[in-house]
């Protein structure tokens, strides 16, 4: 039998989760020699905590002040999804003229899937978007400059939020680490939620974007309410009654 207290097993749990991006049950029981039922107690706890979200049959962790995924892995978790999410945002760009585009794998989709073919100008913080719509004849791209943050490669800090503040911007398309009824939209880093808040502010609408897991999630930042969306679009894993609920507070809400 374990010999490990129930928080170092705990620990373990939540560090195993942030190494490989989601843990099981059953394999989670073998590894540490105790019941199925000892390790769904545990996942419980750790979600109430705020540590993990359950899912069936296992957990996956959330992002906090002390745990971020970087961009690469993002870009290989729930990438289908992320681009119907994407695609289906760039449709609420109407007759938008300047728009900004977040950091984040599913806001880069969304760069890739802006038309090409008139005039468009870009703001954006993230390097990525900035390379996906360089090379578009009909694309301005200005980059926001500041500091580079290595897991995201996009800029913060005042440098950034001061030349945000600058522009007036027809549409916003933000990302966000959790967003929740309650809570609003979160993310783990005080000098990104800086540069999203300051987005929002300068823009006349603003879209979230984001896959299913994003909701009820809670990180530590919040930098808007719920409220303060044009519209939410993510996925029909998004249970209907759930999307009713954030709809109730102002946006319209897309699922795809």
């Amino acid at each position: 039998m374990s010999t490990r207290t129930a928080e170092e097993r705990q620990r373990e749990i939540v560090r195993a989760a942030r190494r490989d991006g989601s843990v099981d049950v059953t394999a989670l029981a073998a590894d540490l020699g105790v019941a199925k039922e000892t390790v769904r107690r545990d996942l419980r706890l750790l979600e109430d905590h705020g540590l993990l979200r359950r899912t069936h049959g296992g957990a996956y962790p959330v992002e906090s002040a002390g745990f971020e995924t970087t961009l690469a892995f993002r870009a290989t978790s729930h990438v289908p999804e992320k681009r119907r999410i994407a695609a289906a945002a760039a449709e609420l760009l109407h007759d938008a003229e300047t728009v900004f585009v977040d950091e984040g794998f599913t806001p880069q989709l969304i760069a890739e899937s802006l038309p090409t073919d008139r005039p468009l100008t870009v703001v954006s913080a993230s390097l990525p978007v900035a390379g996906a719509l360089a090379e578009a004849e009909q694309v301005s791209v200005l980059l926001l400059g500041g500091r580079v943050r290595a897991g995201t490669l996009a800029t913060v800090d005042h440098w950034t939020t001061k030349m945000l503040s600058g522009f007036v911007i027809d549409l916003a398309f933000i990302g966000a680490n959790g967003i929740s009824r309650d809570h609003g939209l979160t993310t783990p880093d005080p000098a990104v939620s800086e540069v999203k808040a300051q987005a929002i502010r300068a823009a006349r609408r603003t879209v979230f974007a984001g896959v299913h897991t994003k909701f009820g999630a809670v990180s530590f930042c919040r930098f808007a309410q719920v409220g303060a969306l044009e519209a939410i679009v993510t996925s029909t894993l998004l249970p209907a009654a759930e999307a009713h609920r954030y709809s109730l507070l102002g946006p319209q809400v897309i699922r795809v």
